[in-house]
């Protein structure tokens, strides 16, 4: 959901801010722009990609004297006001001396709008944006202030979320940004002499490892060569957190794949087993899973009467998993909750609840919202995260970070198997603790998830096959995944693949619920997957393989390795290794995720940024 970079110190601005947008191209976004501080403020902008902005720059005549060594620069996902070059950030002021960009919502922009304009403002966009950054300018002009304390004064006026950064032409050494519900990170150069600005750390790991996360709220000044200092808005000088931060660089590039969401697919092997690294610990003897978050928080998590999972999208599908997980390890009731729709039904939480929040960004803002209201009535929070230092984990009281290093293609893929690790050894772990799992049961869980990461790699071997497959699908207009159990959720997030980015209406269906409606779109051109990998339920899965073999369903099924039964039956299949039936859900997603990335290309799409679709939703 929109990217912001920005720079001040002693190096060429441009370059740091072109490659740094182009690190937030996973995001989502229609236009793209950047300001230059020199001698002179200079403004580019572009509808479409930020290669389109490179071009606007190079083909621009360029200013005299030094390269600018200060600049702010965005990617803009559409809200108030369709993609266009007038709409795309950055935007100026009335008097071109100010320019902001700006992720987010200004709720009441529209009556600050109206004020602005009874006192001479004029504008020249459709953004909220626009109207905030006529306002700060207003606040200077009226209380003859410098820019920080302009902002604080405007900020103060303004209802929604925002991540902001602003430059002065009048104040050439200063940056000031600032943040209430959207992500914004500020790095520190290795010689404190120069400021990196950015959304998250992607686009600015390779710079420096230091970072400042700002709180909701916050107003940070960064001064070209000397410092940097954090203020509240009303102008209190507040602690600068400053963290370490490693980002794996080779995570950022293609690596020889054609997409970031391919790479991330074979990626998942490898960091499945980060995620479990130094959790599953002793030997073959003597295996357990230690989480330092349920040993510190034994107490309050032992007497959980009831766990609510909030979270949206495919880390609601990894909650419906860890549903089932919880309830069978751990026998502690668990509901599992769009964020959106949990934080305007007036939910009942008691202080003996735990609220999990999942979310890969740790910045969604639907399930920070939705933690924060459960923290205010007496709840447990514990955070499952990819993005370390985000909203979400420090919301937290507690909580286990996933380790499956960047994920760039906006369709989640190994952040789905990574949420879906860590709850199974949160529910062993604390299903341990509790005393409500066998030590039998426990062991041979452990040692079976140890093993997924070979069993996905079997998986994986199978790409050629599954694009070949892929072909007959190409044009198909409509798609149902069908399974059952824990194979339930993953049809659901199969479906919601194939929709995000091959743009096929698609539907997950529980198998049994087949029969109360859906069975009536089943033709000889409705393609129809179906999860049959054995589990407790594999005879009824079987009967309803029947049913739609009987109405000339076109059936793709995903079965176990040497399942004959059913290899007779279906038009196509695909073969995954066996594994417990909790731990299915690892196994049979990974070919749904190649199915859909195939069809995709085969229909010539943008894969690792559809329409439409960002891959951290910030704003509500």
């Amino acid at each position: 959901m929109c990217g912001i970079v920005g720079y001040i110190g002693h190096r060429e601005a441009y370059p740091i801010l072109i490659k740094g947008l182009h690190r937030l191209e996973y995001r989502g976004y229609d236009s793209a722009g950047c300001a230059l501080l020199g001698k002179e403020l200079t403004i580019y902008k572009a509808k479409g990609k930020v290669s389109d902005l490179e071009a606007v720059y190079e083909k621009s005549p360029q200013p005299a004297g030094e390269e600018p060594t200060v600049g702010i620069a965005h990617t803009r996902w559409a809200t108030h006001g369709a993609p266009s070059e007038r709409n795309a950030h950055p935007h100026l002021s009335e008097s071109g001396s100010l320019t902001l960009v700006h992720n987010g919502i200004i709720e009441n922009y529209a009556s600050l709008r109206e004020q602005l304009q009874k006192r001479g403002f004029t504008f020249k966009s459709d953004t909220d944006t626009e109207v905030l950054v006529q306002l700060i300018e207003y606040q200077k002009q009226l209380h003859q202030s410098d820019l920080a304390e302009a902002v604080r004064s405007a900020l103060k006026l303004a209802i929604g979320a925002y991540a902001i950064a602003v430059i002065d032409k009048s104040e050439p050494e200063k940056l000031v940004c600032a943040r209430k519900s959207s992500p914004l990170a500020i790095g520190i150069g290795e010689d404190d002499s120069e400021f990196f600005i950015a959304s998250d750390a992607s686009p600015i790991a390779e710079y420096t490892k230091k970072i400042v996360y700002l709180n909701d709220e916050e107003v940070a000044v960064v001064v070209r060569g000397k410092e940097l200092y954090v203020t509240n808005l009303m102008g209190d000088e507040t602690e600068a957190d400053v963290k370490e931060v490693n980002v794996d660089l080779s995570m950022l590039d293609h690596d020889g794949y054609p997409h970031f969401m391919l790479k991330e697919i074979f990626d998942q092997p490898n960091v499945l087993k980060d995620c479990m690294r130094g959790r599953i610990v002793g030997d073959d003897h003597n295996l357990k899973v230690v989480l330092s978050a349920v040993t510190q928080n034994r107490r309050q998590l032992l007497r959980a009467r009831r766990i609510v999972i909030v979270s949206c999208g495919t880390s609601w599908h990894a909650g419906l998993i860890g549903k089932q997980l919880i309830e069978h390890f751990c026998r502690i009731p668990v509901e599992v909750a769009y964020a959106s729709e949990f934080r305007y039904s007036d939910p009942v939480i008691e202080p003996d609840d735990v609220v999990i929040a999942i979310s890969q960004s740790g910045e969604t803002a639907d399930t920070l919202a939705a933690i924060q209201q459960a923290k205010q009535q007496g709840a447990l929070i514990y955070g499952i995260v990819n993005g370390v230092g985000s909203s979400i984990a420090r919301e937290s009281h507690a909580g286990t970070y996933i380790h499956v290093g960047p994920e760039i293609g906006v369709a989640s893929t190994k952040a789905f198997t990574g949420q879906v690790v860590v709850l199974t050894m949160l529910s062993l772990a604390l299903g341990m603790a509790k005393g409500t799992v066998e030590q039998e049961e426990y062991e041979e869980t452990i040692k079976e998830l140890l093993l997924i990461p070979e069993k996905i790699e079997e998986v994986l071997k199978q790409n050629d096959k599954i694009e070949r497959l892929s072909k007959q699908f190409t044009y198909a207009r409509n798609f149902l995944y069908l399974g059952r159990g824990y194979n339930y959720p993953v049809a659901l997030e199969g479906a919601l693949k194939l929709k995000e980015i091959s743009y096929i209406h698609a539907e997950g269906y529980p198998a049994a619920e087949m029969k109360h409606g859906p069975i009536a779109l089943i033709d000889n051109e409705m393609p129809v997957v179906f999860l049959t990998n054995h589990h407790r339920r594999y005879q009824k899965v079987i009967s309803n393989l029947q049913e739609v073999i009987s109405r000339h369903g076109n059936i793709l099924a995903i079965i176990n390795k040497g399942d004959e039964q059913v290899k007779k039956m279906v038009d196509s299949y695909i073969e995954v290794p066996e594994t417990l039936s909790c731990l299915t859900p690892l196994i049979s997603v990974i070919p749904l995720q190649l199915l859909s990335y195939h069809i995709a290309v085969s229909r010539g799409l943008n894969v690792d940024q559809p329409r439409n679709l960002a891959k951290s939703v910030t704003v509500e």
